[in-house]
């Protein structure tokens, strides 16, 4: 029966919790500028994101190892150490970009939204995260952000054309575009595996699981999670760019603010669904930004062999405590000049989109070894997988930086 209820919580916490602001920009976006063609990416950069996830947690519950320390094990400590420093730099455009989101909408929300909020933003979250057991800080935000489930009825509600859903979870390119514009659908593309694959993710997991004493055992828990709850995650993630698609794409309307996905859930349910979608908004962007934050700390602490673990009192892990409440501080920073969020997002996926190949090598490489992982190690499918979303990350990367200067960061 407990584990019937792990089971339950955590594919709940990772449906809730699947969007972050990344996601909700670039799903928003690609709906609609261009409809239900790019459906297709969501999928596969939640496979991608399953995949991987399920390697880090199994190599968590077999090895004890988390991502950060298997990066430092294959690449060395120099070459580990760029890598630090620069998904580091990441975490915080992250995080920075996550406080400014939540600031955005709970102005939106309440009408209340005055310069420092960001600060506020960051104050309730150090409190939140110091005060809840380990276990409930991912729980708390992913289960309140089951409200997020608004966009999947609202999109079932307003009745999409479904053969154009259909032929939008195919991969394709749309024939009637012009040069430019395959230059942003491909952006789109690229922002889109991105935000679902964002490093700080499977850092956060394989961390998350060593916090919770993962064993062999609780490998099937791991599975479940990063296919079924992943896999409902995305279905809203989905929705999101189905409503895009059926309601700005007609109306020739660009979301440029963080907020602008919630005003698709008033077209079919008024000011409840908007209140319902900003709620939703609010706890999964905050959820994601809890991550963020520690998922850098936990990767200075790995890194430079400090003691880390929230299931730790603060007075043994004081440098792992310090990292996470500075990376808060640090981001409500950035925030307070008034950069738009939007901005920050997108520079931020574009650099993770760098940093994936240099996080998901090593992880792949470890699950493989059967001198490490002995019976639980990756089997041929796995293996196949791996290999081939390995590919297509290291072509993302490659064309990332090339795109977001030739598109203007995908500006028409």
């Amino acid at each position: 029966m407990k584990k019937i209820v792990e089971i339950f919580l955590g594919v709940m916490t990772a449906l809730g919790g699947f969007v972050d602001i990344g996601e909700l920009v670039f799903t928003a976006q690609g709906g609609a500028r261009f409809g239900y063609c790019l459906l297709w990416a969501v999928v596969l950069g939640t496979i991608g994101i399953g995949v991987y996830s399920e390697m880090c947690g199994r190599i968590a519950a077999v090895a004890h190892q988390p991502v950060f320390v298997v990066i430092r094990q294959r690449l060395g400590v120099k070459s580990s150490f760029v890598v630090w420093l620069a998904s580091t730099i990441v975490n915080v455009m992250t995080c920075a970009a996550e406080i400014g989101g939540i600031a955005l909408l709970l102005k939106l929300l309440t009408g209340f939204g005055p310069q420092w909020m960001p600060f506020a933003v960051a104050a309730v979250m150090i409190a939140l995260i110091a005060l809840l057991p380990f276990k409930w800080i991912e729980r708390f935000f992913g289960l309140i952000g089951l409200s997020m489930i608004v966009f999947l009825v609202a999109a079932i509600a307003i009745g999409p054309d479904w053969s154009k859903v259909g032929k939008g979870l195919v991969p394709n390119i749309p024939s009637d575009l012009s040069g430019r514009d395959l230059m942003i659908y491909a952006y789109m593309i690229v922002g889109l595996l991105g935000s679902i694959m964002m490093p700080y993710e499977v850092y956060f997991y394989s961390s998350g699981g060593i916090e919770e004493q993962w064993k062999p055992e609780d490998i099937p828990i791991n599975k479940v999670i990063s296919s079924v709850g992943f896999g409902l995650g995305m279905l809203v993630a989905m929705a999101i760019m189905v409503l895009g698609a059926a309601i700005f794409y007609p109306r020739n309307i660009d979301p440029d603010v963080v907020g602008s996905p919630a005003l698709l859930v008033g077209e079919p349910y008024g000011t409840i669904g908007i209140v319902l979608a900003l709620i939703g908004g609010i706890t999964t962007v905050a959820g994601a930004a809890a991550e963020t934050a520690l998922a850098g700390a936990y990767n200075f602490a790995q890194y430079f062999n400090k003691p880390w673990g929230r299931s730790l009192p603060m007075k043994q892990t004081p440098a792992f405590d310090g990292a996470w409440i500075a990376m808060l501080v640090i981001a409500a920073a950035i925030m307070v000049t008034g950069i738009d969020p939007i901005v920050i997002v997108e520079l931020a996926i574009i650099a993770a989109v760098i940093c994936l190949p240099f996080t998901y090598l090593p992880i792949l490489l470890t699950a493989r070894d059967k001198a490490i992982m002995g019976e639980h190690v990756n089997g041929p499918i796995a293996n196949g997988l791996g290999w081939a979303f390995f590919i297509l990350i290291t072509v993302v990367a490659i064309a990332a930086p090339i795109l977001l200067v030739a598109t203007g960061m995908g500006s028409y």
